[in-house]
């Protein structure tokens, strides 16, 4: 049976797919109109820099989101609480420090990937190791957000997850590819509108779905836990405490939105750092209410099920959201809902890759002296294969229970170890360039160690507090190491 008969015949109608088929082909015409004119891979790469902070910061919004949150929070506030707004704290302190202690040496050494900057401070040893992480990093955690918009569309859809994976990538590839960052950028404020759209016109319905006083139907949601938001105990063991998320979201937020290609690029589309830093500090004003928007959903759906106990739940709580507008949404919202989730996972990182790629590796090592056609020809080319790659990670999520939770837990183990070289050299004036990939590996598979013991309960830490020592381990390490490299040629000098 042809995926078009199954829409035609399921759950899915015309006035549905119309909707999404209309979202999808506004996507392509922003990414013909922005991507017509590229001819070289600063175009491809920084739009030139000529683009305006107010669409650099939705575009960093709607990546910042991503299906993981559209399908993941609601999941995360139906099965559990509102706890996961504590993370904002933590959040919104990073993107303050981020906005003063990265953005200016980003722009100071006019990067086109921001591990550029670490060849600058350190060697081109410790841009390749940075960068090597940023694949390593990006790739798994792109394809947990990849699986998410699958694994939700699948169930709307009434699709296998593999056609929904095949699906997805040919339309991210051909998307980037076509495009480049431009089109990527004034996407993501297209997206950022729609997710906004869709999640109030959803939480509108639920709350017309309601039945009996308001009033009561919250303290339903608040008797079973569901409207928790701060936990201050101490417990190490608890990774959703204020503490640990705060903390942790403030070392997340550092690496995320100061040391991953992917987010930072659409910072330094913009023209200087003056309106780079504006661009970021707006995105408060964006991401908070998006946040709470979209777990006011989960609690709405919490509220739906307990209040209707003859439609039947989902088996999973990760797959409430898609099950809930497969079999409970009228006409026209499903269309919304569901182009939402698609247009969420569009945005990947596949352009950031590229860049990275190109710039770390390509350019400086395999082809020094090519002419910027070609280099973008290499460009398209690598967007291909990371979309290939990134299919083929979204595939091996299945098994995956709580998909939000997950990106976090992968990302802990590497993030840290980007991180504390990225903070080693803008705090401190110390020079390394081995010792940083040194220290680097063993923290990553330190992290991996404590991860495993963990899920294991051989340790009592709660994974948030991975990347907090991951960081001050690196820093520590590639001190130690640095320091010990200098003695070591001293006393070796001194013996010739």
């Amino acid at each position: 049976m042809t995926c078009l008969h199954r829409i035609a015949c399921g759950t899915i109608g015309w006035i549905d797919i119309s909707i999404t088929a209309a979202a999808i082909a506004m996507l392509f015409a922003i990414s013909y109109v922005f991507g017509r004119d590229e001819n070289d891979t600063r175009d491809f790469f920084l739009g030139s820099r000529k683009i305006p902070p107010w669409a650099a910061c939705l575009s960093f919004v709607a990546t910042e989101v991503s299906a993981l949150t559209i399908v993941g929070v609601p999941a995360t506030a139906y099965s559990e609480n509102w706890q996961y707004l504590q993370f904002f704290i933590g959040s919104a302190a990073a993107r303050l420090a981020v906005c003063f202690l990265f953005i200016p040496v980003f722009y100071q050494y006019q990067c086109t990937s921001i591990y550029e900057y670490l060849r600058h401070r350190f060697g081109a040893q410790t841009q390749y190791a940075g960068s090597v992480f940023f694949f390593i990093t990006r790739l798994i955690a792109s394809g947990v957000r990849l699986y998410a918009a699958c694994m939700g569309v699948g169930i709307i859809m009434g699709w296998t997850l593999e056609a929904s994976v095949v699906l997805f990538t040919i339309v991210s590839i051909v998307f980037i590819a076509i495009g480049g960052i431009k089109a990527v950028v004034w996407a993501g404020a297209y997206q950022a509108v729609v997710f906004f759209a869709a999640g109030g016109v959803l939480l509108a319905y639920l709350l017309y779905r309601i039945e009996g006083p308001f009033a009561a139907a919250l303290q339903m949601a608040a008797d079973a836990g569901r409207l928790s938001i701060f936990d201050f105990s101490f417990e190490l063991n608890r990774p959703t405490s204020f503490w640990a998320g705060s903390i942790n979201a403030f070392f997340v937020g550092l690496a995320v939105f100061g040391t991953d290609q992917e987010m930072v690029q659409r910072l330094l589309t913009v023209e200087n750092r003056q309106k780079s830093q504006r661009a970021l500090f707006m995105t408060l004003s964006a991401a908070l209410p998006l946040l709470c928007l979209y777990l006011a959903i989960g609690t709405g759906l919490y509220i739906f099920y307990q209040q209707h106990p003859d439609i039947p739940a989902p088996a999973q709580a990760k797959e409430v959201l898609s099950h809930f507008i497969r079999l409970s949404l009228p006409a026209g919202l499903k269309g919304l809902l569901l182009a939402a989730i698609i247009l969420a996972s569009i945005d990947s990182p596949l352009s950031s890759l590229a860049a990275s790629f190109v710039s770390d590796f390509y350019r400086p090592v395999l082809a020094k002296n090519a002419s910027e056609r070609h280099y973008l020809t290499v460009s398209r080319t690598g967007v291909v294969l990371f979309g290939l790659i990134l299919g083929i990670i979204a595939l091996a999520c299945r098994p995956v229970e709580n998909i939000l939770w997950f990106a976090f837990q992968i990302f802990s183990i590497t993030g840290g170890a980007i991180l504390g070289v990225f903070l080693l050299g803008t705090l401190t004036k110390i020079q390394a360039n081995y010792s940083n990939i040194a220290a680097m590996i063993i923290t990553a598979a330190s992290m991996t160690v404590l991860l495993l013991l963990k899920h294991f309960e051989k340790i009592g830490l709660a994974w948030s507090w991975l990347i907090v020592v991951g960081t001050v381990q690196t820093m520590l390490l590639a001190c130690l190491f640095s320091r010990l490299g200098a003695v070591l040629f001293t006393a070796g000098r001194a013996g010739r």
